[in-house]
């Protein structure tokens, strides 16, 4: 399980200067990465996929330090550094989004689950909040000031009011009505601005919501943090039994990806449940109930040996039709290995094959 530091501390480095060691405190802010943090959770990603074990990420960080001192000491390496320890990764990875917690910035880029499909997924609590930025930034960048007017002029009766007036009748306005109208415009502008910003800002918050993210495909589930634990348990058993098995298909053919191996896996359980049953298979109980099950398994393992049988069926035949001299002798030796039954389960095939030629037309 990684963690984070939500609270601002202290970071105590030693410096060899001359005769004499020195210590430096430097003061770090919580929820954000740093050159020796980033470092620090890199090393222990690729430590637990050294070691074979799932991976849980409580995601609550809102980026990357970007300071000049930070930038020299290659906190931008020490994140790839991260994003190269997922991609890597063979086991199952969560990344979970704690109650009030938030993701933002570059630490969504480094956990998102685009870069390892195959291995990861997010989930969020239902009072979190994710995305690249913040509410404030996002207004910001896409709703600025003039915006804000704009729709003062369109939404605000006063406000639209005397805008119109001063547009309209500005040249029949005396210096001191003019004066007077317009100061009472910016008035009024100073005091919908704050209401308005604010609104701006909790709709942009709204993109930000665990209901949003899971429109988006960007999550996988809404999570409440009472039943998590219990969740949790039986979704990393479902997805370490998966890995087990698909493991094992991927032996008998190397050719399957992975998206095959799982429509392989999810039509065995159905077969197993019942049409009627299907939706079990979004349960991870039932899951893993039915993969640890000796019964199944032995079902499960003669699939398994039928894709085998298949792929090397299918390698013969491609060897034999690209060479029929070499296929002719290889089925000649092969008879010769046979037992004697066989041998003559053989001979009948081909005479069969033979006569049925000799009687259909030419």
């Amino acid at each position: 399980v990684t963690g984070v530091q939500t609270c601002a501390f202290r970071s105590k480095q030693w410096y060899q200067r001359r005769v004499r060691a020195e210590t430096k405190i430097t003061q770090q802010a919580g929820q954000v990465w740093f050159p020796d943090s980033a470092y620090k959770t890199a090393q222990a990603i690729k430590d637990f996929n050294r070691e074979e074990l799932p991976l849980i990420i409580f995601a609550n960080w809102r980026g990357f330090s970007g300071g000049m001192r930070d930038m020299y000491g290659e906190i931008l390496k020490y994140g790839s550094y991260i994003v190269d320890g997922l991609v890597e990764y063979k086991q199952p990875v969560f990344v979970y989004i704690p109650p009030y917690g938030e993701l933002r910035g570059g630490a969504w880029v480094v956990v998102d689950p685009k870069i390892n499909p195959d291995a990861m997924e997010m989930f969020a609590d239902r009072n979190s909040r994710g995305g690249v930025l913040e509410p404030e930034g996002t207004v910001t960048v896409q709703f600025k000031q003039r915006d804000i007017v704009q729709t003062m002029k369109r939404v605000d009766p006063r406000y639209k009011e005397l805008f119109n007036t001063i547009q309209e009748n500005g040249s029949h306005l005396s210096h001191e009505d003019r004066k007077r109208h317009v100061t009472e415009l910016r008035n009024r502008e100073a005091y919908l601005m704050p209401s308005y910003h604010m609104i701006s800002t909790t709709f942009a918050d709204l993109h930000d919501t665990p209901q949003r993210m899971v429109a988006k495909g960007v999550i996988q589930e809404i999570l409440d943090w009472e039943t998590s634990r219990e969740f949790f348990y039986w979704r990393v058993r479902r997805r370490v039994l998966e890995n087990s098995l698909e493991r094992k298909i991927k032996a008998a053919n190397k050719k399957l990806e992975h998206g095959q191996i799982q429509s392989m896996i999810r039509r065995w359980f159905i077969e197993a449940k019942g049409p009627v049953m299907n939706y079990l298979w979004d349960d991870n109980r039932a899951v893993v109930e039915w993969l640890s099950s000796e019964e199944e398994l032995q079902s499960v393992e003669e699939n398994i040996k039928i894709i085998e049988k298949d792929c090397l069926l299918s390698k013969i035949d491609k060897l034999a039709n690209q060479n029929e001299e070499v296929s002719f002798e290889a089925i000649v030796s092969l008879l010769h290995r046979m037992q004697p039954r066989h041998q003559e389960e053989v001979r009948k095939m081909l005479n069969a094959a033979s006569s049925s030629k000799e009687e259909s037309p030419e």
